[in-house]
């Protein structure tokens, strides 16, 4: 009787909604095999270990870009200036790389991305401008001064240096990515900072609640310009990724992946009003994200149809988690 009981219980709409608010990981990792077993379906053969070492490695600078957003939107931000960011780092490194060395364009990369981290979390937590407006002013002026340099670089640029290509495509025993040595620690680190330290925490108080954080005595401002720092840092190591993976150093390379890196933290269950989400389900939403575009490219659906998938996914999904949670 127990057990029957148990099992109704569990087709309830109150039971879903409590699996979807604190263990949304669960019907994430069951969407995630539904596409997987369409993808055999659609293309017979082709899932195997090898084809899902190849989803791995696409989705890893997409998961890091995605761990911005997620960061971001914990405290009911955004940054929309991870794209240009991205793009600008691993352009700076390939066109420095040949003629001043390749540590010295990484340091110069990682530098320039930093200052433009600065400048977002100073306009955010000191200025108090919109993470959004802020974040997209920030992206113009990045992508402004990396057209700038590069028409100025333009003939001494050699290329993807070989690191790069190397981290970023190759996969060791054909099914786990190289670019997983920089993936794994970061994401343990994100996922331990998020729910084992303080820092962490003053992120999901500032977005619970900002006015109680400060009130506590947490200096927001302080916080707000470390998150955008490291936002850009990250950023900028996904740039690296990105451009060892696709073998392209372009100053908007990144650009297209903005939105979905947004749809990857939304579908992960962070909630763009703050305050409540994490990482682990974020990455899985990369993977999910990255599975549906080789899904639309096997059906033969051009770039534009999963930009509006993309957006459609964000709306939908915000609109469930904010009815299943009852955040208005």
């Amino acid at each position: 009787m127990s057990a029957a009981t148990g099992i109704g219980e569990w087709r309830t709409a109150a039971a879903w909604r409590r699996l979807l608010r604190e263990r949304s990981i669960i019907p994430l990792l069951g969407l995630l095999g539904l596409l997987v077993a369409v993808y055999a379906v659609v293309r017979p053969g082709v899932v195997n270990a090898d084809w899902v070492g190849v989803m791995l490695r696409a989705s890893v600078p997409l998961a890091i870009l995605a761990a911005c957003q997620t960061m971001t939107m914990l405290t009911g931000g955004i940054d929309l200036s991870v794209g240009a960011v991205a793009s600008m780092a691993g352009f700076v490194v390939a066109s420095l790389a040949s003629s001043r060395g390749f540590e010295f364009g990484l340091v110069a990369a990682l530098v320039a991305a930093l200052l433009a981290g600065l400048l977002t979390g100073i306009g955010v937590g000191i200025f108090r401008v919109h993470p959004l407006i802020m974040s997209l002013g920030v992206s113009f002026v990045v992508l402004g001064l990396a057209n700038t340099w590069q028409i100025l670089t333009v003939t001494s640029s050699t290329g993807v240096p070989g690191a790069f290509r190397t981290l970023g495509s190759q996969r060791i025993g054909g099914l786990i990515p190289l670019s997983f040595i920089v993936f794994v620690p970061l994401a343990a680190l994100i996922l331990v900072s998020l729910r084992r330290t303080g820092y962490g925490r003053m992120l999901y108080a500032i977005g619970d609640n900002p006015v109680a954080a400060r009130l506590s005595g947490a200096r927001s401002w302080q916080v707000l310009v470390v998150l955008y720092v490291l936002s850009a840092l990250m950023a900028a190591v996904a740039g690296f990724l990105l451009t060892g993976l696709v073998n392209i150093a372009s100053v908007t390379l990144a650009d297209s992946l903005v939105l979905p890196s947004v749809a990857a933290a939304v579908i992960g269950g962070t909630s763009i009003f703050g305050g409540r989400g994490g990482y682990g389900g974020t990455m899985v939403g990369a993977v999910i994200l990255t599975v549906i575009s080789a899904l639309l490219t096997a059906l033969g659906y051009p770039e534009a149809v999963r930009q509006i998938i993309f957006g459609a996914i964000i709306v939908v999904v915000a609109a469930a988690y904010t009815r299943v949670t009852g955040q208005a």
